[in-house]
């Protein structure tokens, strides 16, 4: 990435909308891992983090996690750098069998839901006993599929977000909140 770029993206930071704070993310990430641990404790499950966003709030989730679990991640975008989504491309799937087993997708965002259901299809489709959703983010737009996170952290209007995990044209993805960019509505 340009230098240009990357000085656009600590412009859009300095001037965009804290949503959540740091404190108010790492309080529900550990209400997710209470959610979590309530429902898979004891199934074996293996956790499927989306790259590249679902990496940070996976990294935070898995240390509160206390018992017997497997990780692995599935690569499958529609933005690749893009403001906007467009046609899903797979990059790489689990290198663990999901057959027979308790799959629970961690990623940052829910938004228009075409990814999300799409990796809940190829995790049925590889014959998992079960699949869970959790997302950092539940964006309050408009749904392409019909899905619902089965674990939720935070809503968050439709506009345009950036932070834990969700980046702005590939950098951002370090700032620890939620913000959305100034001025601008998500066209996801």
């Amino acid at each position: 990435m340009s230098d240009a770029l990357a000085a656009e993206a600590w412009a859009v930071y300095q001037a965009a909308e804290c949503l959540h704070d740091e404190a108010t993310v790492r309080a529900a990430v550990a209400r997710l891992a209470k959610g979590v641990s309530a429902t898979l404790a004891g199934r074996n499950p293996l956790l499927l983090c989306p790259m590249t966003g679902g990496v940070v709030l996976a990294g935070q989730l898995l240390p509160l996690l206390d018992f017997p679990l497997e990780f692995d991640y599935v690569h499958a975008t529609r933005y690749a750098g893009a403001l906007s989504g467009g046609e899903l491309r797979w990059k790489v799937i689990p290198s663990t069998s999901l057959a027979g087993r308790h799959v629970l997708i961690v990623d940052d965002i829910l938004d228009r839901g075409l990814t999300l259901a799409a990796l809940v299809d190829f995790c049925r489709q590889q014959g998992a006993a079960g699949v869970h959703t959790l997302v950092l983010v539940d964006k309050r737009c408009r749904r392409e599929a019909v899905i619902e996170a089965d674990f939720v952290g935070l809503a968050a209007p439709d506009r345009y977000l950036f932070g834990w995990g969700m980046d702005y044209k590939g950098y951002l993805r370090n700032v620890p909140g939620i913000y959305a960019v100034a001025g601008a509505v998500a066209d996801t």
